[in-house]
């Protein structure tokens, strides 16, 4: 296809039905008013002049070159865009979001025809906006995103308290604090930023008020009725990520028009994600809009439903530039049979279903509260520390079970599950499963793992307490997962009642007494399938250069002060100082984030995040720092969060939320 000429609308405003006006950036194909285009839209709150302006440059302009016109708008509150930004896919988002898309259409440029796309916040309101139905909407590109919102983000999964809520809380608390660029909006920035700055929530009050599955949740998770979409969807995901799951929900529960795409990527863009091998993105994609929004007949709808990366023996590693590994393909995705293994008399995992007749044979468990520092992140920006480590210090506070050294290579390819008997003298408790392979020297890799909150044992919207000293069979579904176990390595299932800093502690920790003989995993057997090549991008290196002042940085560290028995976890990213070569603004990022908790004492845990925020050129420099801790007691949550602004080094604005104390929900 013959490449077109285009050209870039730094700034478009378009004004909503209430009368905000909301700026986007758009990608033109030259000639457009007389031959239309179709148009590709992405609509999120991390500022297209600045936040993502790198990634949209690797992908808008080879879009527009293709004849397909990309309109990426900043949601209220964000960016240049006009208001505030009320919460997280509300349904005032979801309803601009729609609107947005009518004017689009309507645009004597557009030939009518839409889709939708995004990763993270833009991947889940891309499926969520498909759910409503927008007539111009004609199909959707959905990455690294969810389709259940209570069990499959970052606020709680299977009634577990993730850390990331805190973490993530303090970050759009720091995103949203920044200022409009004045080289767009002139004169009025400060206004604009000033109003910002008064009226922008903390998120984490809201969401610490549903700690179950409530409407809340519902609202926006597709999975409540899969057939409200109606378009075709490609879903994109990384096995690095904490999105892994939805890929297989997603064609599971829309059928035969959905595709899946899954890679060993982190929480990115395939053309430029870690671990390689990548994906070529812009081909995958423009073949979509092609086939959707313009009816080209070029296949697209004849792509294997899954197309999935299998692991290959991975090593834990400072680094993981690219993992071993095959590609394969399912033509249609159907519920795998499964390879189930079971603690024999041994206390080895052994092949084979648990026997109900077993004689029971009941440990003790209950794990260091620190147990979980080789967890990495919930969800993956660089393939670094921030993915799991090796297991053995993890597994040095849990109960392992392992197979023999395997006589031959097994591939898997979906969620295990596990079944266990259990009984505990609290009203509720956590457990972590994690699924490990075990190389011949020792090193352990975590291939998937799940949590549940014990009180979640039969649904996430009616939780209810245990009842103490009562044996309960508890069933809990892992992550999904690809992956080659080689011979002559062990298949290993860690069980421990803690995984901090991932999760938070209940406010008590009576441990767990475990029927061994009880315990039934099953793993997923990857089945019938076809060795299939994914074409990587032509481009390795896909994004552009921006004109650096100062390097980036990121460390971790776990300290254990043996004198205080209390171990931190200090994060500290710092993204550097970087100037857009058209536009002479310069940003930073600085994030840093300490959890600390005693090894014996539930209520010890406390947590902090705080983002340091710098924008400036020539003449003019505005810095934000936001803050939001955590911390609890028997009863309640304890949150705290500040934000103060400088402009030129001086205090223009100090924000303190207070100190809210919100109950515990047999959480």
């Amino acid at each position: 296809m013959s490449q077109r000429s285009f050209t870039t609308i730094e700034n478009q405003w378009i004004t909503l039905e209430d009368g905000t006006r909301l700026a986007a950036r758009i990608w033109m194909p030259d000639g457009a008013d007389a031959d239309p285009v179709p148009a590709v839209f992405e609509f999120l709150p991390y500022r297209k002049r600045d936040g993502t302006s790198l990634r949209d440059e690797s992908t808008y302009p080879v879009f527009a070159a293709a004849g397909i016109a990309g309109v990426r708008v900043d949601i209220r509150g964000s960016g240049e865009s006009e208001g505030v930004i009320d919460g997280e896919y509300t349904e005032l988002e979801l309803a601009n979001a729609c609107e947005l898309i009518a004017w689009i259409a309507a645009q004597p440029w557009c030939n009518g025809s839409v889709g939708m796309m995004g990763i993270s916040w833009g991947g889940f309101n891309s499926l969520q906006v498909a759910a409503l139905r927008p007539p111009a909407l004609k199909a959707v590109i959905s990455i690294a995103s969810t389709v259940d919102r209570y069990n499959d983000d970052i606020h709680y999964k299977n009634g577990c308290h993730l850390s990331a809520q805190l973490s993530w809380a303090a970050t759009m608390l720091g995103y949203q604090s920044r200022p409009p660029d004045p080289a767009v909006v002139g004169d009025r920035w400060k206004d604009v930023w000033l109003e910002r700055l008064r009226e922008e929530p903390f998120f984490m009050e809201e969401w610490l008020t549903h700690q179950r599955r409530d409407a809340f949740w519902q609202h926006g998770s597709i999975c409540e009725d899969f057939s409200s979409v109606r378009i075709p969807a490609l879903v994109i995901a990384g096995w690095a990520d904490g999105y892994r799951n939805t890929p297989l929900m997603a064609i599971e529960g829309l059928g035969t028009d959905a595709k899946a795409l899954i890679g060993p990527w982190v929480h990115k863009y395939p053309h430029f994600a870690w671990p390689k091998p990548r994906a070529d993105f812009h081909g995958e994609a423009i073949a979509w809009w092609n086939r959707w929004l313009r009816g080209e007949e070029n296949g697209a709808e004849k792509t294997p439903q899954l197309r999935a990366y299998v692991l290959d023996a991975v090593r834990p590693a400072l680094r993981r530039d690219a993992d071993p590994g095959f590609w394969i393909a399912k033509d249609a995705w159907h519920a795998p049979r499964m390879h189930s293994l079971h603690v024999g008399p041994s206390g080895r995992l052994e092949e084979g279903v648990a026997d109900p007749q077993a004689l029971s044979n009941d440990v003790y468990l209950r794990s260091p509260l620190d147990t979980g520092t080789a967890s990495g992140e919930y969800f993956t920006l660089k393939p670094d520390a921030e993915m799991a480590m090796d297991q053995r210090g993890d597994d040095a506070g849990s109960l392992v079970f392992e197979t023999a050294p395997l006589s031959d290579d097994q591939d898997y390819l979906g969620r295990p599950a596990l079944t266990l008997a259990l009984r505990c003298e609290g009203e509720n408790a956590n457990i972590c499963a994690r699924l490990v392979d075990v190389h011949p020297d020792g090193t352990a890799t975590r291939v998937a793992f799940g949590v549940l909150n014990l009180a979640h044992r039969n649904g996430n919207a009616e939780p209810e307490p245990m009842e103490r000293g009562k044996q309960t069979t508890v069933r809990l579904l892992l992550d999904a997962f690809g992956y080659r176990f080689r011979a002559g390595h062990r298949i290993r299932l860690s069980l421990s009642t803690a995984y901090w800093p991932m999760i938070l502690p209940p406010p008590t920790d009576p441990g767990l007494v475990i029927d061994t003989a009880s315990v039934e995993f099953a793993l997923p057997l990857l089945g019938d399938h076809q060795l299939f090549a994914v074409k990587e991008p032509e481009n390795p290196d896909p994004l552009p250069k921006y004109i650096e002042h100062a390097p980036g940085e990121t460390r971790r560290r776990v300290t254990h002060e043996l004198s205080a028995n209390r171990t931190e976890y200090a994060i500290r990213e710092d993204t550097g100082l970087f100037e857009h070569p058209d536009t002479g603004l310069s940003t930073r990022q600085l994030r840093d984030e300490i959890w600390s908790i005693a090894s014996d004492d539930t209520l010890s845990m406390t947590g902090r995040s705080t983002w340091t925020c710098d924008m400036k050129r020539p003449g003019w420099a505005v810095t934000t720092v936001a803050t939001a801790s955590i911390g609890c007691t028997a009863t309640h949550w304890i949150i705290a969060a500040t934000v103060t602004a400088y402009e030129g080094g001086l205090k223009v604005f100090e924000k303190d939320f207070g100190e809210k104390q919100i109950a515990r929900d047999l959480m």
